[in-house]
């Protein structure tokens, strides 16, 4: 039920014309109020209204800033290797895309790939597109780290195209270097390396668990808490899904979500505080 138009009508006619003025005023309110509550109602509240006008723009410069930059970091070390190649089918795939989105995804790679790219100017148009979203920047740029890394490594003219990146996207260069810790070590604890229940870790596995989290085992409780609790709430699907991340892209969120736990649940199981 929506009254702000009586209120405000109450309000205004009182001001100007005492009660017979709030009178006129209530009237005029409920007319709007009515007309507002259909309007409102047929784009479903304000989430409709904010889909409305940016769910189409937000996938569109979601799908082409990922791929076209993929291209980019890919060409960068001087040719498209079958192993780049393979990572952006297989992120297409994992993001679901039909054949309208994978065409233009695969459109987008092969323009990133052109030695004119201009990479400053699309990265800028995508952080003002994102108005501050923390968040969403953040998984963009860990999507675009996972592109450099090729069998653990990064090849120095990609690191190069990360950097600035990440200098546009407002990271300073320790910041991105922590990001692409995390994200090697999430490679590897990804493959399968991390412990089950029924086994002891390494310190390899351990170490995983820890730069995933951004701890170290000297790191007390309270901080380390602190830190699993700010990663879980950066990640968080129905955060970033507020911020714009497309509906295609949550199951990558809602991956990191889960290995952050895993991660987590190893270093509990295995720390001495």
């Amino acid at each position: 039920m929506h009254i702000w138009g009586k209120i405000i009508g109450f309000c205004f006619g009182y001001m100007f014309a005492r009660f017979p003025g709030a009178i006129l005023g209530v009237i005029v309110g409920h007319l709007f109020d009515k007309q507002y509550s259909k309007a409102f109602s047929g784009v479903g509240g304000f989430s409709g209204l904010l889909r409305n006008k940016n769910a189409l723009k937000s996938r569109a410069l979601f799908f082409y800033t990922l791929f076209s930059i993929m291209g980019h970091i890919a060409k960068s070390s001087g040719r498209v290797t079958k192993a780049d190649i393979e990572l952006a089918t297989l992120l297409m795939a994992k993001l679901n895309l039909n054949k309208e989105l994978k065409k233009e995804a695969q459109a987008a790679y092969t323009e990133g790939k052109k030695s004119d790219f201009p990479i400053t100017e699309v990265v800028s148009e995508f952080k003002r597109f994102c108005a501050g979203q923390k968040e969403f920047i953040r998984m963009y740029l860990e999507i675009q780290i996972q592109a450099a890394v090729i069998n653990g490594e990064i090849h120095p003219k990609a690191k190069q195209v990360l950097n600035q990146i990440a200098k546009v996207l407002g990271y300073t260069t320790e910041e991105l270097e922590a990001l692409i810790q995390q994200c090697m070590a999430s490679a590897h604890f990804s493959s399968g390396e991390q412990s089950n229940h029924y086994q002891q870790p390494t310190a390899i596995q351990l170490n995983n668990a820890y730069q995933i989290i951004g701890i170290t085992k000297d790191t007390p409780e309270k901080e380390s808490k602190k830190a699993y609790k700010k990663l879980m709430s950066q990640h968080h699907p129905d955060k970033l899904s507020a911020q714009g991340l497309p509906e295609q892209a949550l199951l990558l969120a809602k991956e990191k979500t889960q290995e952050i736990q895993a991660a987590w649940t190893l270093i509990k199981q295995h720390n001495t505080w």
